[in-house]
Order: structure tokens, then sequence, then C-alpha cells
């Protein structure tokens, strides 16, 4: 139900895009009745496009990446994460990769690009005490709960009624939750918290909403994949900061990954580690977002 891989594979799928071709001249591409394609015809369409130079602009990201950092990120790590994503999307994972233009190795590697991306910001900007103070003053402890997904309001209206009438969530959740990663699970998620982008606003405002053990939302919970039942099922206490070190900076470092401003920053000082030079002067302002020509 998570909304983040949606959202990342739409930022990524730019990057794995057909290459625009290199060392181009009059090869053929394709042949047609009364003429032809030709692989310099192709490249002076592409790189005048903005499509073509946001592929260029997101190939470069990429080798620069992997040049500075590629011993950081290993195959198991790559083939870890993706495994995730596919158990967590069940049947649905090759259609939803599919519909965005992808395959297994295109997938691997823009998962490879964006673990990348994450070392690279961690080596980059340094967590201060500044922030982890910051960061303690809006903490809240990650809460498990259940939830029961399904597509029309009326529907979560009935699953309500049936619990107060007694049903046990867990049942109702295996029988009517449409969401795959959950239901055979009796509807319970990995422990989240407010700061969890992961997790849509709508359902996270609902969940936070619940106080006790076992408190279930008495009104559907509407969020971008349909209405929710929520029921909590774990809710720690804050504790001290000392505890939650580890967490605080995971969430600094998520907070910081979102945002387009500091990635551009992280971003910039890896290409100008890379020492990009473009040799074509049409494309020569290709990563202007991120380097200055001046």
């Amino acid at each position: 139900m998570s909304k983040k891989f949606n959202k990342w594979v739409l930022g990524i799928a730019g990057l794995l895009m057909v290459a625009l071709v290199a060392g181009c001249g009059n090869q053929t591409v394709a042949t047609l009745k009364g003429g032809k394609v030709t692989q310099q015809e192709y490249y002076d369409e592409m790189k005048s496009s903005q499509t073509g130079k946001s592929t260029l602009q997101s190939l470069i990201i990429s080798k620069a990446l992997e040049s500075e950092y590629g011993d950081k990120v290993s195959d198991s790590k790559v083939n870890k994460q993706y495994n995730a994503y596919k158990k967590q999307y069940g049947s649905q994972f090759n259609q939803i990769i599919a519909q965005n233009g992808m395959t297994t190795d295109s997938f691997k590697r823009s998962i490879k690009t964006n673990m990348l991306s994450q070392v690279a910001l961690k080596d980059i900007k340094k967590i201060t005490n500044k922030d982890m103070e910051k960061q303690w003053k809006k903490y809240t402890p990650k809460i498990t709960v259940e939830h029961i997904l399904v597509d029309k309001e009326d529907k979560a209206k009935d699953i309500i009624k049936q619990l107060d009438d007694g049903a046990k969530f867990e049942d109702l959740a295996k029988k009517e939750s449409t969401d795959p990663g959950t239901k055979d699970k009796g509807g319970k998620m990995p422990a989240f918290n407010k700061s969890d982008s992961s997790i849509d606003s709508g359902f996270r405002d609902g969940a936070f909403k619940l106080e006790k053990v076992g408190d279930y939302t008495k009104t559907p919970v509407k969020s971008a994949y349909g209405y929710h039942v929520i029921k909590l099922v774990k809710r720690p206490a804050k504790g001290k900061m000392s505890d939650h070190k580890d967490e605080l900076k995971k969430e600094i470092y998520a907070s910081w990954s979102s945002d387009s401003s500091t990635m551009q920053k992280v971003i910039s000082k890896v290409l100008k580690k890379a020492n990009v030079s473009i040799k074509d002067k049409d494309l020569k302002d290709v990563l202007s977002n991120y380097i200055s020509n001046k």
C-alpha cells in the first residue's frame, strides 16, 4: 500500500529509456518504404528533445555515481531490495514494472542507482548534533497497525459494523482486504512513524489518531488506494533521545533524500568529482542544473 514505489519508479524511468546512440554515424536504425532512419538522424532528434537531454543527464549521473561509489553497493544488496519489492507487490509486481517500461534487469539497475545516490548523500552530507536535536523534537515512536483495504466506502463501513458486532479483525483482513502485501498476514504492516513518507499521508494521519492498543477506526480512512479500516496493535512510549539515535539518523537521511534541493547539491558534488566533459556543443548545458558553466 506504499506510495513510495510508484513515485520512485516514475522518477527513475527516464534513466532506463533507450540510451542516446554513442559514436553515431550513418548506420541504419530502421528502414521503410522510400527511406531509412540512420543513427545520426536518431541522435540529432534525441539530443534536440527534452526527453533525450533528460536521458543523457540521467546516464551521466548514473555513471558518475558508479565511478565514485560502485564498490559500496553489491549485487547481493540490489537483489535483496529487488526481492523485497517483488514480495511486497506479489502478483502485481511484473505488471507494475512493465507499465513503467522496465524489465527485471533495468529495474535492478535503477535500484542500484538509487542505492548509490543514498551512499553519496551519507558520504557528502553529515548529520550534526543540531540536526539530531531538531529531529528529536518532532520524533514519534513507530506504531504497528493492521489494516483492511477495500475499494468502496460502503464496504469499509460494513467491515466496521462487523467488527462492532464482534468479528475478528485478522479474519476479515484475510477475507476482504485488497492489499496483496498484508492481507495474508491479517492486515499487519511494518512499523512506521509520522515522518515516514512511504506511507500515504491520509492513512498515516488516520493511524496516529488511534490512542489505545486494540482500537480501530470508526469511520473509513481514505487514501490514494481506496478505503481503510485500521487497528492499532502497538504504540510504544517516546523514551529518551539516546535510545533512538540510529532511528533518528535514518529519519534525517530519509528526509534529505526526498528533498530535491539537498539531492541536487549532493549530485552536483559527485559530478564535479567525476570531472564530466560534454563533447557535443549542442548538449553543453545538459548538466546546468548541477554544474555551472561559468
